[in-house]
């Protein structure tokens, strides 16, 4: 089966993703100990959705991350370019809005949504510069965008022992576990490739985000990061 690497081709990362859509739930909350429930309870927290509200969320799968958002009362548009996501996410929860986008070429007017949001999904394109630009264009003035992304632990010691599991026990998991494995050592790889929360907050600026803020996770292994749109 087919994996991405970091140069990051779209269509690789899309028919990598379409792979693993059938079990991408399961295997998340697996390989993460648990603890993927509890980043979406609070990156929905910080998102604070609520009726009248209208959110994109971008890169969304299955719909994880739109489902408590729905849930509050929000109107939600849940959009990916992986056409095996949206299939398993249609089925799982049919009552979701989903829809096919590129988070590098919006098809939605300026000026439209309150928030948008994007969970682990920034990572994984070609230009996430450009990603953050289109998300600020499609975003009311005032608005805000909250991107959910993994990053860098803050204390060495840890960031050691994390990154240790990321290239050694989550691959051996995923052996066991995933349709397929090999999508979860492009994960590792990504993951310690990325930028940290200092250097997202900059190019989050450098897209127009303004009072970009954000809020470490379990010790640094997820950031929330929040931009407004001024």
């Amino acid at each position: 089966m087919s994996r991405a690497n970091l140069g990051k081709d779209p269509d690789e990362v899309a028919a990598m993703f379409d792979g693993v859509a059938q079990r991408y739930d399961i295997v998340n909350d697996l390989l993460s100990l648990g603890r993927t429930k509890a980043w979406r309870r609070a990156a929905t927290k910080i998102i604070a959705p609520a009726p009248g509200m209208e959110i994109l969320d971008v890169a969304a799968g299955p719909g994880s991350s739109s489902e408590p958002l729905h849930r509050a009362g929000a109107t939600v548009l849940a959009t990916d370019f992986s056409e095996g996501m949206l299939a398993q996410g249609r089925k799982a929860r049919p009552y979701l809005n989903f829809s096919t986008a590129d988070a590098l070429n919006l098809p939605f007017e300026a000026e439209r949504f309150d928030v948008t949001t994007i969970s682990f999904g920034l990572r994984n394109t070609v230009d996430y510069p450009k990603a953050l630009a289109e998300a600020l264009r499609v975003t009311k003035t005032g608005g805000r965008m909250v991107v959910i992304e993994f990053s860098h632990p803050t204390w060495r010691p840890f960031r050691r022992l994390y990154m240790g599991y990321l290239m050694r026990v989550l691959p051996a998991i995923a052996r066991r576990t995933a349709s397929n494995p090999e999508a979860y050592l492009y994960l590792a790889e990504s993951i310690r490739a990325w930028p940290d929360q200092v250097q997202l907050a900059a190019a989050m600026k450098a897209a127009g985000w303004g009072s970009v803020t954000w809020k470490n996770l379990s010790f640094g292994v997820v950031a929330v990061h929040i931009g407004i749109k001024g």
